[in-house]
């Protein structure tokens, strides 16, 4: 019964202020991400809305702006699949920045066909989990020297579909779209869990979430029949709103302070899969990480 009452629940409800903070959410022309932008500008932070499609961001933006009265809300390129791209952002926000107090990694793709990134990684594994892992170690200085401050991984119950396949982390041998993403998303977890050991004394805390199952344009790369079923189920689907709550919650909830690692759904702690759950694996996964990305982070 308390599951069915999420999904009818409206906005989590919370007073928490972010003046003089400032935000970077991946991903947050559209959808979740772009419901949480809206959200944390009402808060007062300074937001910046990092995104592949300036176009899009632009309109966003000036939507944004518009809804929470709140004029510093600024686009910057980011394009996740691409590590230049990322190294670019990276040092743009290190040299204008003078804080980062929160780091919602938002952005994702799903499902898609067999593609690759521009340095050769499978699309959902580099964008959802290598781009966002990347982009955390470079802004990492400034996180901390910004503490108290909280890096935000949206994940997903997705991540229960795959796992780690350290001998072929790119599916060169064979693909499955679902199996991909829920690979990704499981990496998001174990990223997670290893980042908050690796943070601890240093008042920055980090966090992992399943959204919901939303109604969102992640879903464009389905078959048109799963389309269509996903309509005729949307009675049980969240909308954007509902599904930024938990990203929201994570990004502000006071009593999260001391839980660093931890994996939350419907804005309450939630259960991840055994695998998600194996330190062991984590460890492989994040030296394997950086090897792919060529970085030391220890």
């Amino acid at each position: 019964m308390s599951s069915m009452r999420s999904f009818f629940r409206g906005a989590w409800s919370s007073p928490v202020r972010l003046d003089g903070k400032t935000v970077i959410i991946t991903g947050s022309n559209t959808g979740i991400g772009k419901e949480t932008a809206r959200d944390l500008a009402k808060r007062g932070a300074r937001v910046i809305l990092a995104c592949r499609d300036l176009e899009k961001a632009e309109a966003a933006r000036k939507e944004l702006v518009e809804d929470s009265g709140n004029p510093d809300i600024v686009v910057k390129k980011l394009d996740l699949s691409d590590t230049k791209s990322v190294k670019e952002f990276a040092e743009v926000i290190n040299t204008e920045e003078k804080q980062l107090n929160i780091l919602i990694n938002n952005a994702g793709i799903m499902m898609c066909p067999y593609l690759k990134t521009a340095d050769g990684f499978e699309m959902q594994f580099g964008v959802n989990h290598l781009g966002h892992f990347l982009l955390t170690y470079l802004l990492l200085d400034l996180i901390k020297r910004s503490a108290p401050a909280r890096i935000v991984n949206v994940a997903s119950v997705a991540h229960t579909w795959g796992s780690i396949r350290l001998d072929d982390i790119n599916s060169e041998k064979s693909y499955a779209p679902r199996r991909a993403y829920g690979q990704s998303k499981l990496a998001n977890i174990l990223s997670t869990r290893s980042l908050a050991k690796r943070l601890q004394g240093t008042g920055v805390t980090v966090y992992s979430l399943h959204p919901g199952v939303v109604r969102s344009e992640l879903w464009r790369n389905l078959s048109k029949p799963i389309q269509i079923a996903v309509n005729i189920f949307s009675l049980f689907t969240k909308t954007t709103m509902q599904g930024a709550q938990t990203s929201i919650y994570c990004a502000v909830e006071h009593q999260l302070e001391g839980q660093s690692g931890g994996y939350y759904s419907g804005c309450a702690p939630a259960r991840c899969s055994r695998e998600a759950s194996d330190d062991e694996m984590a460890q492989k996964l994040w030296e394997l990480s950086c090897q792919m990305l060529g970085i030391n982070w220890d």
